[in-house]
């Protein structure tokens, strides 16, 4: 059974695409993060997190080999460096509590390293420890040199003060530095008292073809629970929920199921708190549930969720500048009639600008929304056919 005094954190591994976040994550948990294979989507134990691990104190030092006291879990949720994986990226952004920013020493600063950066600061994450990896790829002067346009990148902003730490992750240099700023990272305060709201990232069928039907799981949902408390035999409502098709009309219908378990990692839980990223097995066929067809929907309480919505208004905040490219571009000013990419909580929707004011604007949505009072939007454009990131919003 779980350990109760332990703290859960979720940690967003960030950077531009091949700057060595994978091997970094397995050098952290001792697996590969490959959210893809059959061998990972069948069991039970599935997270978001992709990869966990668990800190463990022994004197004064931290290590991941189970040496000494458990102190902290973490669940690594594995941010997707490449451009047209922004949406994707955002998404994880929603669940994460702290980020890795992993920067190679010998490539530095890509556009994508700073669309990722900013999409931080966007979900307002201020937990940000800074990687330098591949140290061992490049001599002194280079080294020191790519620290110093770290410190510069990030100077004025939420992690102006954030740790950098050199690391060859190949070479399993500094790691045991990375773990102890991890272990040391605040704790966010978290909210035990208001209903549930539960996001989901991931959806699947764990039944092997074959199964025997009284040997079958029911639909399993993966994500992050961001306040309240779920437990098991809860009766719970997934909105926006079933896509269905009616004469040529999308309509979505609510699911109601219940909890059969939780899990976190490898154990099975009775109740969860907000903290790492957690599986539910539930009641439903497994069918409504493969393949991530619910993935973007939130969880409460039955009767707790508001109805889903086709409009939402925001209070706008755009960058000055257009992320993700190399040259520099002006954001020039929302208009009416215009269409922007929304990334909200775990779901992405595209929505027309139908009235501007000062900053807040009222959009007519696409795809429906659970939108809660206070949630972070993200804001994209299409540019030159790529949704660039532009600014972010909260729901009034």
């Amino acid at each position: 059974m779980a350990n109760e005094n332990i703290t859960e954190l979720n940690v967003g591994v960030v950077g531009h695409i091949d700057h060595g976040k994978t091997t970094l994550l397995a050098k952290l948990t001792g697996k590969f993060p490959d959210t893809h294979s059959e061998e990972l989507k069948r069991g039970i134990t599935i997270k978001l997190g992709y990869a966990e691990m668990t800190i463990s104190k022994e004197g004064n030092s931290y290590n991941n080999k189970g040496k000494g006291t458990p102190v902290r879990y973490i669940s690594f949720i594995d941010a997707p460096g490449h451009e047209m994986l922004m949406a994707t990226m955002l998404s994880g952004a929603a669940i994460i509590d702290a980020a890795i920013l992993v920067i190679a020493a010998n490539e530095g600063i890509k556009p994508q390293t700073a669309e990722h950066f900013t999409a931080l600061q966007a979900k307002k994450i201020k937990n940000i420890i800074i990687v330098q990896n591949k140290i061992d790829l490049v001599n002194k002067e280079q080294a020191l040199k790519n620290y110093q346009d770290i410190k510069q990148f990030v100077k004025g902003t939420i992690a102006e003060n954030s740790p950098i730490i050199p690391i060859s992750a190949q070479q399993e240099i500094n790691i045991d530095k990375l773990i102890e700023e991890i272990a040391k990272i605040e704790m966010p305060k978290r909210d035990l008292d208001s209903e549930p709201i539960f996001l989901i990232a991931r959806s699947f069928d764990i039944n092997r073809p074959g199964t025997l039907v009284e040997k079958l799981h029911g639909g399993i949902l993966g994500g992050i629970l961001k306040k309240g408390k779920l437990k098991v035999g809860d009766e719970i409502e997934i909105k926006p929920g079933l896509s269905v098709k009616k004469a040529n009309q999308q309509t979505y219908q609510t699911l109601t199921t219940k909890i059969l378990s939780l899990h976190r990692g490898s154990e099975s839980l009775k109740e969860v708190n907000p903290g790492a990223s957690i599986s539910i097995e539930t009641e439903l066929d497994p069918y409504l549930t493969k393949a991530d067809s619910l993935s973007g929907c939130v969880v409460s309480l039955k009767g707790k969720l508001p109805e889903i919505s086709y409009k939402m208004k925001i209070k706008t905040n755009l960058f000055e500048e257009v992320l993700g490219i190399s040259e520099h571009k002006e954001v020039s000013p929302l208009k009416t009639k215009e269409l922007l990419m929304l990334s909200v909580g775990t779901t992405i929707s595209v929505g027309t600008i139908e009235k501007l004011s000062k900053d807040e604007a009222e959009l007519s949505l696409n795809i429906p929304l659970v939108a809660l009072k206070g949630d972070n939007v993200g804001l994209a454009r299409n540019i030159n056919s790529h949704w660039r990131l532009i600014g972010f919003g909260e729901v009034i």
